[in-house]
């Protein structure tokens, strides 16, 4: 709860919260409209720090889900048939179990996406993990916050860039990307600052046809994400006083379409401790599913917390601005 109170006690006159919005459109309570991504965060270890990570993932960082927490997970993908899994951290690929998880879930059928850094699959121990995805059939989202050196670096740290090149080119290799393959590679646009992503195809084109003149990379979609006033990003905010800018700025953008198609009202997440979430915004909140629906997967029941009600607060204008955002990018 302690983003959530900081961002609203340090909003100044931004203090209106997203419950009026939506009732102001007609749209509140907020509620789930069952569940079909079951997304899971192998945990907050990371070998990067970047400065929009609204999960404070880095290589200090302890948290990772256990083998036990996961094999739970596997009982309700297996009892529920959920069809998608998103597997996301942290760097997801560091936690030890992760190339078991990913295998157990295709061999349940399920269509498994797999969230990565890029530079995590040069590092050694994991130089091997495009080929390993490929022979899984795993859907590949990975974070580019830009196609220009200088861009990437300022926020994801030095070499950050010439290693995420080398990682695309990998995944080319091994098909992703390649139309006809069946591999798909997803890339992920975040803003560099404190404003709204650019209309999402019109950045995809400009990714596309960049990456292959100067690389030779090729890819199937671009996905834009608003940075979330959580996390590492909340702080660069408030150091450097443009949190009440962008909160307005957020809130100003309100679409209700945006906030009827929320990723919540289909996602289900699951903390690397077990614990139940509408998204994994609210997962670094800490503000677990409520309002009579459990919340740990020790007792999962799939019945209440497919029409739960949403936990919503300020910080819900990032995904219902403009376009919206989710997990998949746009949604309006």
């Amino acid at each position: 709860m302690d983003g959530e109170r900081m961002i609203t006690e340090t909003s100044g006159a931004v203090r209106h919260v997203f419950d009026g919005s939506l009732s102001a459109t007609g749209q509140f309570p907020l509620t789930s409209e069952a569940i079909s991504v079951f997304q899971v965060n192998m945990g907050k270890l990371c070998n990067q720090s970047c400065r929009h990570c609204h999960v404070d993932a880095g290589p200090e960082r302890s948290e990772v889900m256990s083998r036990q927490t996961m094999d739970l997970c596997l009982e309700v993908l297996n009892r529920e048939k959920y069809p998608t899994v998103d597997i996301t951290g942290g760097a997801p690929e560091m936690n030890p179990h992760y190339r078991w998880f990913v295998k157990s879930c295709v061999d349940l059928g399920c269509h498994v996406k797999t969230r990565t850094n890029l530079t995590i699959l040069v590092e050694d121990g994991y130089d091997d993990l495009p080929a390993f995805l490929a022979e899984n059939g795993v859907e590949v989202i990975a974070s580019m916050p830009c196609y220009l050196p200088d861009t990437v670096e300022r926020q994801r740290g030095r070499g950050a860039f010439l290693k995420s090149i080398e990682a695309l080119k990998k995944l080319n290799s091994m098909g992703y990307g390649i139309e006809g393959s069946g591999l798909t590679l997803n890339l992920v646009y975040n803003p560099a600052g404190d404003f709204i992503p650019p209309a999402q195809k019109a950045i995809e084109a400009d990714f596309r046809s960049e990456l292959k003149k100067r690389y030779g990379i090729t890819f199937s979609n671009l996905f834009t994400i608003t940075n979330m006033p959580i996390g590492r990003f909340l702080k660069f905010l408030k150091d450097s006083g443009n949190l009440e800018k962008y909160m307005k700025r957020l809130q100003d953008a309100y679409n209700p379409s945006a906030a009827a198609n929320a990723m919540c009202r289909h996602t289900l997440s699951v903390g690397w401790d077990g614990s139940l979430y509408d998204c994994d915004f609210n997962q670094m909140l800490n503000l677990k599913c409520d309002h009579g629906a459990p919340d740990h997967i020790k007792h999962f029941d799939a019945k209440r917390l497919g029409v739960r009600k949403i936990i919503t607060g300020l910080h819900c204008f990032g995904c219902a601005a403009g376009a919206g955002s989710s997990c998949t990018g746009t949604v309006v």
